[in-house]
C-alpha cells in the first residue's frame, strides 16, 4: 500500500514504511463500539494480507476536556479483535502493547501496528 489514507468515514487507514497506522474519528464510552466499526473497514477497505511473526500495537485515545469513562483494557481487546486476521492471524502474536489517553486537539483513536524487530 501507499502513504496515501484509505477510507472516507470515520475509519480511515494507511500503510507507510511497514507501519499500519487507523484512526477512529470521535469517542463514545463503549469500547464494544469499535469492534464492529473498525472490523466492518478491514473487511471492506483493507487489501494487504495478514502476516505471522511478533507485533508491537499502540493504541492512542485523544480526547478534549475530561477522559471518557472507558477501560483502556476494553477498548484494547476490542480493537485487537477487529484487526485480527487483517494484520496478524491471532492476538497471540502482539509481543508489545501500549494503549493510553491523553489530551488531544480532537477525540479520535489511532491504532499503530508493525513488526517487532
Amino acid at each position: 500500500m501507499t502513504a496515501g489514507w484509505i477510507g472516507t468515514g470515520k475509519v480511515r487507514a494507511r500503510e507507510l514504511d511497514g507501519v499500519v497506522e487507523i484512526t477512529v474519528e470521535g469517542l463514545t464510552t463503549q469500547a464494544k463500539y469499535y469492534k464492529p466499526l473498525v472490523y466492518e473497514f478491514m473487511r471492506k477497505e483493507w487489501t494487504s494480507r495478514p502476516s505471522w511473526g511478533d507485533y508491537v500495537v499502540e493504541i492512542v485515545m485523544e480526547h478534549v476536556g475530561d477522559p471518557p469513562w472507558m477501560d483502556l483494557d476494553n477498548l484494547a481487546k476490542a480493537l485487537l479483535d477487529a484487526i485480527k486476521g487483517y494484520l496478524f492471524h491471532d492476538d497471540s502474536q502482539v509481543a508489545r502493547l501500549l494503549v493510553e489517553r491523553h489530551e488531544g486537539e480532537r477525540e479520535r483513536i489511532t491504532i499503530r501496528v508493525f513488526p517487532r524487530n
